[in-house]
């Protein structure tokens, strides 16, 4: 199994580095509510609710 998180950077509202920062900090609290022996994915999504990216478990 892969986690594969895939961000569009450019695709980004403000500054990069907090938006991925903030996406990261959201996911990495969520890993234990995710059955991790399983294909999943989940959009994105910056402050704005914009999606930018996909979060997988493959």
């Amino acid at each position: 199994m892969r986690l594969i998180l895939d961000v569009d950077l450019d695709a980004l509202d403000g500054d990069p580095a907090t938006e991925v920062g903030r996406i990261l900090r959201y996911w990495a609290g969520a890993a234990a509510q995710l059955p991790l022996d399983q294909s999943v994915s989940h959009d994105l999504v910056d402050s704005n609710y914009r999606a930018v990216g996909t979060f997988r478990i493959e």
